[in-house]
């Protein structure tokens, strides 16, 4: 009974202890304490800074300055607990400002892109809708002149694209192509629009036809 008195009050007293343990505060924080108790309390007239000032006439609460204009409140004071050395503060700063930058830049490259992106394929689809339009009237154009040169017995066109081709062709206007003089430029070498120019005026001056009017004057 002896035996397990001792052992229980040992248990109790190791308990205490380490109780009293995590009750002390550490040193740095005994100083934080200390440091914003002093901050917190105004100066008396012990202080020989604070004497001077009222000699010349300062009172508590007043603002510095002559004219009363200057600042009411002390500087505050900024601590410095960590390990770092001066400036590493700033050098962090100017890095997260530089780093935020670059995403800033990064993300207005990347809209800046996108937008010429958007641009482009409405310049191709816009390119791509004026192709087709432009082939459909060099189809009617081809369908009117040949239309019109039949109407005047004439049996072959002045140019072979003049007229719409025809899904079949002969050997011998195979042949015929092939034989063409090198020096003349063949319709492969036209663009659309040269062609629907082209066909535009043969039919103006040969058939006095209009093909934006559709009418033969």
């Amino acid at each position: 009974m002896l035996r397990q008195i001792r052992e229980a009050r040992r248990k109790e007293e190791k308990q205490q202890e380490a109780n009293l343990k995590n009750r002390q505060k550490s040193l740095k924080e005994e100083e934080q304490e200390r440091r914003d108790i002093g901050l917190k309390n105004a100066l008396g007239c012990e202080n020989k800074g604070f004497a001077l000032l009222q000699k010349m006439g300062y009172k508590s609460g007043q603002a510095l300055g002559k004219s009363g204009d200057g600042i009411v409140e002390p500087i505050p004071l900024n601590v410095k607990t960590g390990k770092s050395g001066i400036g590493h503060e700033t050098l962090l700063k100017r890095k997260a400002e530089e780093k935020l930058e670059n995403y800033r830049r990064k993300i207005h490259m990347k809209n800046q892109a996108e937008e010429r992106a958007a641009e482009d394929f409405r310049m191709r689809l816009k390119t791509k809708q004026d192709e087709m339009k432009l082939e459909g009237d060099l189809r009617r154009s081809q369908r009117a002149c040949q239309q019109l040169d039949t109407q005047k017995n004439i049996q072959v066109p002045r140019e072979a694209w003049y007229w719409l081709r025809l899904e079949e062709e002969t050997e011998e206007e195979e042949e015929e192509e092939k034989e063409q003089d090198e020096d003349e430029y063949t319709s492969e070498d036209l663009s659309v629009l040269e062609k629907l120019q082209i066909l535009t005026s043969y039919l103006r001056e040969e058939h006095l036809y209009c093909i934006w009017c559709g009418t033969a004057y």
